[in-house]
């Protein structure tokens, strides 16, 4: 038992100089990692069969879990095919790796919003995250604002969406114009 003890102190104690003494080997590590998850992406996007190209998709999420471009393939996928659990469950992965990533956070609102009826409460969640994260979010702000119309919170409401429309008017004109028409119908009760 000592013997073992010795021994995995040894590896522990070799491990820990190799990377003191040669930090390029956990970086050319990781490149290589990124360099087999986008050659796995590139498979991917040339396919034709869809199955296999989610698998090699799912398969890069797992080689190199914080490149974001598999999450983004894997989205889209299924938000094309109104799989929005399957959205939800891509960007939450993306989050264990990439917790301050403000997109996921807004993939997964309007996810949540997209249901059928929607989860406002489940989408209000990942959308003040997102503002959290970037308080200049016209689109997290837009989504903040309509989901506290739709709660009958009037003056949050008008703060979100007046906020949304002034971020988004030069960046983003349709958040804008949501936001105004939002606006219009929260003001006209």
């Amino acid at each position: 038992m000592l013997f073992m003890s010795r021994r995995s102190s040894v590896i522990t104690l070799t491990l820990a100089l190799s990377v003191a003494l040669f930090p390029g080997l956990a970086v050319r590590a990781q490149d290589a990692n990124e360099a087999k998850a986008r050659a796995l992406i590139d498979s991917a996007i040339q396919m034709t069969d869809s199955e296999q190209a989610l698998k090699l998709l799912w398969q890069a999420t797992d080689v190199d879990p914080r490149l974001t471009d598999s999450y983004l393939y894997l989205g889209l996928y299924y938000n094309s095919r109104e799989n929005f659990p399957e959205v939800v469950e891509v960007y939450r992965k993306l989050l264990k790796y990439r917790p301050k990533e403000v997109s996921a956070y807004l993939n997964i609102g309007e996810a949540y919003m997209s249901f059928n009826p929607p989860k406002f409460d489940d989408a209000l969640d990942y959308f003040r995250k997102a503002y959290a994260l970037d308080s200049n979010s016209a689109l997290a702000a837009l989504r903040i604002g309509e989901i506290m119309a739709h709660q009958g919170q009037r003056e949050e409401a008008i703060r979100y969406l007046t906020q949304a429309q002034t971020a988004a008017k030069l960046k983003d004109p349709s958040i804008a114009a949501e936001a105004q028409k939002i606006l219009e119908q929260v003001t006209s009760r």
